[in-house]
């Protein structure tokens, strides 16, 4: 179960990464740091046509990293990963990574892969013992990040963010509520606030992360299942910055449909039991009009109840037939062995790294 609580500053910068807590294998050394690293907090934001509010967001991100790295010590990069934006986004990303090449690295997809794939990928470069993830809409505000870096540092390995008198449109924050019920009884994922990507993982989580391969996922409920000591924080909210939600009403659908039967079999085990049932009334409902035939004898009335009775069936098989086929189109996506993405190519310094190891296609 995840928890609410308020977290301290941490003592000294010299105590990352986290000591092994008490029943936690002491083996740390398999997880830490590559030699080559020289950071303690990586930032992943994916971006997607942020034209429009990317200067506000270099504006606030950079001063509060900074004013962390002055009070905490803590040495961080950011990696932004541009997601195939059709705007002049790579270009305002290449002008920023000109402008701080020191803390700033830029992920250029060739096309558009999806928020998850962006932030996937943005995993598979980080240096640092705590990864933050960060929405470029600047509706979760880049202040917060050093709150959740703080509750890292008091021993957790998975902070997720609750927001804050959301200012979200009501149809979207209804659905959102009734989402996050409907996936913790089929999931038993326990996550108060699911839509908010503002949210830390230790290093372990994310290299477990790194090993899965899965076409489809949902970040934060899957890092929730590898960790060990998960904890919420309360975080603000703002109305988007600049630009528009890239998430139509149909995408969160689709979205919603990938956590759910990308984390359990449940609705499959559902529509079993609820087709043994309908078996069964209809076995029952058969029996009851073979005894009418018998003892009252042929009649018509019951023929527009038979008809909806009937449409009713066809209605629950067409639903088990696109139930079934979520699945198997999972499956189809997965045997197909594509790249997840291709990278059209990264900016970063030569002293961080080069060319020659940058990941193949995912």
């Amino acid at each position: 179960m995840t928890s609410t609580v308020d977290i301290a500053a941490p003592a000294t910068a010299a105590e990352w990464p986290n000591p092994p807590r008490p029943g936690e294998p002491t083996d740390r050394a398999v997880h830490a740091l590559p030699a080559a690293a020289t950071v303690d907090v990586s930032v992943v934001i994916p971006v997607y046509n942020e034209e429009a509010g990317l200067h506000q967001l270099f504006a606030r991100l950079y001063p509060s990293l900074d004013a962390m790295a002055a009070s905490r010590g803590h040495r961080y990069e950011v990696i932004f990963v541009n997601d195939g934006s059709r705007d002049r986004s790579a270009a305002i990303l290449a002008e920023q990574f000109r402008a701080r090449p020191d803390v700033t690295r830029v992920v250029l997809f060739n096309a558009n892969y999806g928020q998850h794939a962006a932030i996937m990928a943005g995993f598979e470069r980080v240096r640092g013992a705590c990864i933050v993830t960060l929405d470029a809409d600047l509706q979760n505000p880049p202040e917060e990040i050093v709150k959740l870096v703080d509750a890292m540092k008091a021993g957790h390995d998975y902070v997720g963010t609750i927001r804050q008198a959301r200012k979200d449109a009501a149809w979207r924050k209804t659905a959102s509520r009734a989402m996050n019920r409907l996936r913790e009884r089929i999931t038993r994922i326990t996550m108060t606030d699911q839509g908010c990507m503002l949210r830390a993982y230790d290093r372990r989580i994310v290299e477990t992360i790194n090993q899965c391969r899965e076409i489809n996922t949902f970040i934060p409920a899957l890092a929730y299942t590898f960790a060990n000591s998960p904890v919420e924080i309360e975080v603000t909210h703002a109305e988007r910055a600049a630009g528009e939600s890239k998430y139509s009403l149909y995408a969160l659908i689709r979205l919603n449909f990938d956590l759910v039967t990308g984390f359990s079999v449940v609705p499959l085990q559902a529509f079993s039991l609820f087709g043994a049932l309908l078996s069964a009334a209809s076995a029952v409902l058969v029996v009851w009009l073979a005894l009418r035939r018998i003892f009252v004898g042929p009649e018509a009335e019951g023929l527009f109840t038979l008809f909806g009775i009937a449409f009713f069936l066809i209605g629950v098989t067409l639903l088990g037939i696109g139930l079934l086929g979520e699945y198997i189109g999972r499956i189809y996506e997965e045997v197909r062995g594509r790249p997840r993405w291709i990278v059209q190519g990264v900016l970063e310094s030569v002293a961080e790294g080069s060319g020659d190891d940058v990941p193949p296609p995912r």
